[in-house]
């Protein structure tokens, strides 16, 4: 599974990254990063679970 972030729609809440902190950090800007592609097998759970949870939806699961 990949995931990516739309900047545009990121509101530097940094819920991803208390979620799923394997997965998600944030740049100088606050905006929400992804530090690793593909997501590891271990965190794809949490890393949907920070998808479910962003207030703007700004967290894309590929899951292809």
């Amino acid at each position: 599974m990949k995931v990516t972030i739309d900047e545009d729609a990121c509101a530097s809440c940094v819920l991803c990254v208390d979620v799923c902190p394997e997965v998600f950090d944030t740049n100088d800007e606050g905006i929400a990063i992804v530090k690793t592609n593909p997501v590891p097998p271990e965190s794809e759970e949490s890393c949907r679970d920070a998808a479910d949870q962003c207030p703007t939806g700004a967290i894309l699961i590929d899951e292809s």
